[in-house]
């Protein structure tokens, strides 16, 4: 848990921009909730929570596992309107400094 912890601080320091640091947090945060809720409503492994939490965010959703139960359902329509607003924040802000950065470059 320690090591997890520095890797996220070494991460944050490195991101100057707040915008961008809030939402890679709040990326980070939504992503384990779903891991956990996932792992602990349909039974399934950390890894399969997880890469489930990732391809339904970001809408790539290749359709090899999805939630049998009921409310394992119910979960993942509120988790997608609950995160898809967020991961696409997130990947967006990541675009517009990458933008910032080369023109800064360029000057």
């Amino acid at each position: 848990m320690l090591r997890l912890k520095n890797i996220i601080k070494k991460t944050a320091i490195s991101i100057h921009n707040h915008e961008l640091s809030c939402l890679f947090y709040l990326t980070f945060f939504i992503l384990l909730m779903g891991t956990i809720a996932y792992h602990h409503i349909e039974n399934w492994g950390w890894l399969d929570s997880f890469y489930f939490s990732v391809t339904t965010l970001t809408t790539v959703g290749f359709g090899n596992i999805a939630p049998e139960t009921n409310f394992g359902k119910l979960f993942t329509v509120f988790y997608i309107f609950l995160g898809i607003g967020v991961i696409f924040s997130f990947i967006t802000a990541i675009g517009h400094t990458n933008q910032s950065l080369r023109r800064k470059n360029r000057k």
